[in-house]
This record gives C-alpha cells, sequence and structure tokens, in this order.
C-alpha cells in the first residue's frame, strides 16, 4: 500500500512517534465511521427528520437550518450551537428584568422552555440515531491493542490519553474489550457517578476523557455533575436531560464541570515537564472546534518544543488552522501533517500524485498494527 522509500521513512518515522512513553490522542467523529456510525453530515439528516422530534421541535430545527442556507458543511451541532445561543439570550433578559422573554426565528416565536425541550430532544434523537445502529468495534480494538501492545514491546506499561470528541463509547468498549484498564471519570461500572479522582488511580493504563459529553450521561433530578447510566435502566429520579455539547458550543459551556475539569486535564497533558515530551495524535477531526483549536495552538506555543503535533486530515493539504500553524516559524518544526496527497513537518514537503488515504482511522490502525 505505502511503497517507495519516502513513504515508507514517513510511516515508519510515525510509528516510532507513537512508540514514546508519553501520547495523547485526539480522536473526532471520522473515526467513528469504520464502525458504521454516521458522519455529521448523514447524522444531521437523520435528526432533522427524527421521530423524537415534537412538532414544534421540528420547526425550530428546520428554521435554524434555514438560517445557515449558504453555509459550508453546516450540521446539527452547529444547529444546537444556535439554539444554545438563543436560549442565553432570554436567559440574559430574563436576569435584566427586560419584558420580551421570546425570542423570533423564522415565522415562530419561542420562549426559554421551547429552546429547552428543542435541545433534550434533539440530544435523544441524536442518541437513538447512534444506538439503534449495529456498531463493529473491531477497528478500535486493533487500534488500541497496536497503541497498548506492539508500540510498547520491551518498554515499561505506558499511561495513554483519549480525549474524544464524540458521543459514541467505541473507544471505552474496545478498551474493555481488550482489558486494559482504563477509567473515564466515572467511579462505579456500567451505572457509575462522575468522580474524577479516578483518573489518578496508578493501575489506569488508559484515561478516556468525553470533552462533548456522551450518549450515556445523565443528569438526575437535583444532580449537578453527571451519571452514566446505560440505556433501558430505569431510575427512580427523572432524568433531566442528556448531557452531550455540540462542538461549537459557547464559553459558558465549557466553564461547567465536568467539561472545565475536562479542558484542565488536557491543559496540563499538552504541558510537559522541562525533562519531558509529549506526542499529541489527532486524527478524525475536521478542526471545527474552536475551544480546542485554541488549547492546541496554546499548548505548542508555551511547550517550549517538548509537545509534537501529528494530524491525520482527509484533505490534500492542510486547510486554514493547520496551514497557519505550519507556516508558523515559531511551531512548524513541532507539526507533522499526514494529508490525503503530502506530508509536511517544518520546510520537509513531500507531496504524492495519488490519494494516500491514511488518515482513516482503519488505515491509520493497519500502519500501526505493521501492515505497509
Amino acid at each position: 500500500m505505502f511503497l517507495g522509500k519516502e513513504l515508507k521513512d514517513c510511516v515508519q518515522n510515525m510509528r516510532d512517534l507513537l512508540s514514546q512513553n508519553n501520547l495523547t490522542f485526539l480522536l473526532g467523529a471520522g473515526c467513528s465511521a469504520c464502525a458504521g456510525l454516521p458522519l455529521m453530515s448523514a447524522l444531521t439528516e437523520m435528526v432533522l427528520e427524527h421521530e423524537a422530534l415534537g412538532p414544534q421541535s421540528k420547526k425550530l430545527l428546520n428554521e435554524i437550518c434555514n438560517n445557515f442556507d449558504g453555509a459550508t458543511h453546516a450540521n446539527i451541532e452547529n444547529y444546537m450551537s444556535e439554539i444554545v445561543d438563543l436560549h442565553a439570550i432570554i436567559e440574559r433578559r430574563t436576569t435584566m428584568g427586560a419584558g420580551k422573554l421570546e425570542i423570533d426565528v423564522g415565522n415562530g416565536k419561542y420562549v426559554a422552555q421551547d429552546l429547552k425541550v428543542a435541545l433534550n430532544e434533539i440530544k435523544a434523537a441524536i442518541v437513538s440515531a447512534i444506538n439503534d445502529r449495529e456498531v463493529n468495534v473491531a477497528v478500535h480494538q486493533s487500534f488500541v491493542k497496536a497503541i497498548h501492545g506492539s508500540l510498547q514491546a520491551g518498554k515499561a506499561t505506558r499511561s495513554i490519553d483519549y480525549y474524544v470528541l464524540n458521543y459514541d463509547t467505541l473507544v471505552e468498549d474496545a478498551l474493555g474489550l481488550e482489558q486494559i484498564p482504563y477509567s473515564d471519570g466515572f467511579a462505579g461500572t456500567t451505572t457509575g457517578w462522575w468522580e474524577p479522582a479516578v483518573f489518578s488511580f496508578e493501575k489506569n493504563v488508559a484515561r478516556v476523557f468525553k470533552v462533548h459529553g456522551s450518549i450515556d450521561w445523565c443528569l438526575l433530578s437535583d444532580d449537578t455533575l453527571p451519571r452514566r447510566v446505560r440505556s433501558g435502566i430505569a431510575t427512580s429520579s427523572e432524568r433531566k436531560h442528556i448531557l452531550i455539547y455540540p462542538s461549537a458550543s459557547k464559553y459558558q459551556e465549557t466553564q461547567r464541570d465536568p467539561f472545565a475539569q475536562i479542558l484542565q486535564y488536557m491543559r496540563a497533558r499538552l504541558s510537559p515537564d522541562v525533562n519531558q515530551e509529549m506526542i499529541l495524535i489527532i486524527c478524525g477531526y475536521s478542526f471545527g472546534d474552536s475551544h480546542v483549536n485554541q488549547e492546541i495552538k496554546n499548548a505548542l506555543y508555551k511547550s517550549s518544543g517538548r509537545l509534537t503535533l501529528l494530524a491525520f486530515v482527509n484533505t490534500d493539504y492542510p486547510g486554514d488552522i493547520l496551514k497557519s500553524w505550519v507556516e508558523d516559524p515559531r511551531i512548524k518544526e513541532q507539526i507533522q501533517i499526514y494529508a490525503n496527497k503530502c506530508y509536511i513537518h517544518g520546510d520537509d514537503k513531500k507531496e504524492f500524485k495519488n490519494d494516500l488515504d491514511w488518515w482513516k482511522f482503519e488505515i491509520i490502525t493497519k500502519l500501526l498494527g505493521g501492515e505497509q
């Protein structure tokens, strides 16, 4: 698959870097497609027509969708963020004692409760769209087996962090099936409660941080922190809502726990000590989350060269954000890009005529497993 000295050298360099002791992964929606889950565009279409949406919520969502006419790659996360913003406007008016406590969207008028209901119904539709599909976790199993097995052969056990932007549980499922001890911030087992102290347990080989929440997170009545409750389990206390947040969710959402705590862990992880180095590997992510992008950028600038970024992207060449980073003389030597038709590391730029596809999660997994 990857023949020729240049390509083989790139792949070997990748494997060497992923054999280092300190690894952090940032995994986006593209890493779930190989398991049979929908990409964001398909998920958006499914939610827009989902039976979990009541008539009013469906009307609101379609009006929001119309407001994005002409936008490129607008999706359900953008639409949810718009509703979050509108709800924040009403909250601000309410706090200040304003008289107009409704929002005009299209030809409809909506109060705060309408927006809350719509968000909850959209989240329920997302959970249904993910849970109701049969998934194949084999690629994820092979991936974690390579990371925690062949790539660390002959070395002491290392702890790996996975920062997951998806709502699904594929990474957790794969780690469990491969009997790799991990923590996800919850005490308990299938049903658990948020207890970040478990992240510090020495027995952890992996830690999983769900940056935007998860399909099995919820708030029970009077809770302020999430529970992990699998679908089909009845609870005596009402589940107030599902705890998932869109990638473009605004600043106020990132200041609430557990999301604020997760970002603090990310900042600490991407700030290696003076005598350490950290490798950050990004797969399946289109750099559409401004908060995450800012965290990565800040970490690169502050690391004094101790943070190395490997980005696998499905475009022929780096997009706007990555392009600005690889052209910045202060950090370009810290960044390696594996794009569809090129490899870039600082001033070393290799272009290839054929599509490489090494940005696909299943192809990365094969390469890490030793295939060429």
